[in-house]
């Protein structure tokens, strides 16, 4: 079985992070497809590990990724 999730990736100190915002995990890598791959273990490794409770617990299914425009000043 498999599952969509999402993943956010964004730079930071020389590498990158990634984050799946649905489960709140997250792993880095120095490049972008060195995070999502290594994102991709550590939800791997979640699921395999993680109780069918525990899943349940931390699983959102309502995530929204947007833009916002500020003021700076």
């Amino acid at each position: 079985m498999t599952r969509q999730l999402t993943a956010i990736i964004q730079a930071e100190d020389g590498g990158f992070v990634a984050l799946c915002p649905e489960l709140d995990i997250c792993s880095q890598g120095e490049t972008v497809e060195e995070a999502r791959a290594n994102l991709r273990e550590a939800l791997e490794l979640f699921f395999e590990c993680a109780s069918p409770d525990e899943v349940v617990r931390r699983l959102s299914n309502e995530v929204y990724v947007t833009q916002l425009e500020v003021a700076i000043g």
